[in-house]
């Protein structure tokens, strides 16, 4: 119990004082919109509500899962939960593992609901803990934990390979995402942790009841860099190696969300290296319902909640500009804004099959 709650320590002191992000580039830089330099549209009409989860967001954006599980955490997800409420938005969690472990650390997860009682929250369990007898169990605990809208079941296989106390069986998790999703009453999430899904995973994930697919994409954090400065630290040299090896593993996440979002009634949510509202105006033209973030608000969550929200803030702004210069007036325009799809990003589309010609929507 007191390993998981350690190791929660150090992801988060690593993420803030470490360069822990990918060194391939997330693809948002290979899609460009065409300006509208008459957009017939006043900027200050730019509507950017959404709705998820039957609830009505002020903005198609969600604080991606980051920590809990620890008391230091505590501070960091009041502060993210109490921007989510201001701003109209969803939270995610951090992996329930350790409060289902040791109960005193409920309230370093329940303190989301507390301070933002509006909004749609995710719970968070690993697919590694889906194999425990106890799984449903679990699911409704962590549910229950905090009155959740959804269960995000993140994959993280490259984390839990390279990690120095990594589980690394993820047989029939398939399987048992099945069970799970007829036995909770509300929608699943499958959520990458870094690595990104591809249209294959995507169709399985769908035959096993998932509603929603948060791809998280290479690009961003690297989990296996995180881990790399852990077993550095710890003096496991094998297991450095392979951290330093994997450091920029995956599916890029414009790639990623392209394969995933082509799954026909699938709900999908970009994220994986998101640092700009322009960022959040072009994964929704390619096909994203919600956009999330992490990284960026994690130090700022360490102080307060109104250094959450100027991050937040900016972003907003920044994908309303776009929308501007796009000639968006809502969300339903800019998703069927035109764009230009050039670069690795391009080549790994057509490598991969998909018809660029189609993705490189035209404004009717």
């Amino acid at each position: 119990m007191k390993i998981t709650s350690a190791r929660k320590i150090d992801h988060i002191k690593l993420s803030i004082e470490k360069s822990v992000e990918s060194n391939v580039d997330t693809g948002f830089k290979d899609v460009r919109f065409v300006h509208m330099s008459l957009p017939e549209i006043d900027l200050s009409d730019v509507d950017i509500h959404t709705y998820f989860l039957k609830h009505r967001l002020l903005a198609p954006l969600v604080i991606e899962s980051i920590t809990g599980g620890t008391p230091q955490a505590m501070k960091i997800n009041s502060n993210l939960a109490k921007a989510a409420e201001d701003l109209g938005i969803a939270i995610g969690v951090g992996s329930q593992r350790a409060a289902l472990e040791n109960r005193n650390l409920i309230d370093t997860y329940s303190i989301v609901r507390d301070k933002a009682p509006s909004v749609p929250i995710l719970a968070n369990l690993g697919a590694p803990q889906l194999l425990d007898e106890n799984a449903v169990d679990y699911a409704r605990e962590a549910i229950k934990m905090l009155n959740a809208n959804a269960l995000i079941i993140h994959l993280n296989a490259l984390q839990e390979a390279v990690q120095p106390e990594g589980q690394t069986n993820f047989k029939e998790v398939l399987k048992k995402l099945s069970e799970i999703s007829k036995k909770i009453d509300i929608p699943l999430i499958a959520k990458e942790t870094g690595a990104g899904i591809s249209i294959e995973i995507a169709k399985y994930l769908k035959s096993a009841g998932v509603k929603i697919i948060d791809v998280g994409g290479l690009g961003g954090t690297s989990w296996a860099a995180v881990e790399y400065y852990r077993a550095s630290k710890a003096k496991k040299g094998n297991k450095a190696k392979l951290g330093k090896t994997f450091w920029d593993w995956g599916i890029p996440t414009v790639a990623s969300l392209v394969e995933v979002s082509s799954i026909r009634g699938m709900i999908s949510i970009a994220s994986g290296g998101v640092r700009t509202g322009l960022d959040v105006a072009k994964a929704i033209a390619l096909g994203a319902n919600l956009v999330g973030m992490a990284l960026p608000l994690l130090k700022p969550a360490t102080q307060d909640s109104i250094k959450v929200k100027r991050v937040l803030d900016n972003i907003i702004q920044e994908l309303k500009t776009t929308m501007f210069l796009t000639g968006a007036k809502d969300i339903k325009s800019l998703r069927n804004m035109p764009v230009v799809i050039s670069g690795p990003t391009k080549e790994w589309l057509i490598q991969r099959g998909f018809n660029i010609k189609y993705l490189i929507k035209k404004r009717s």
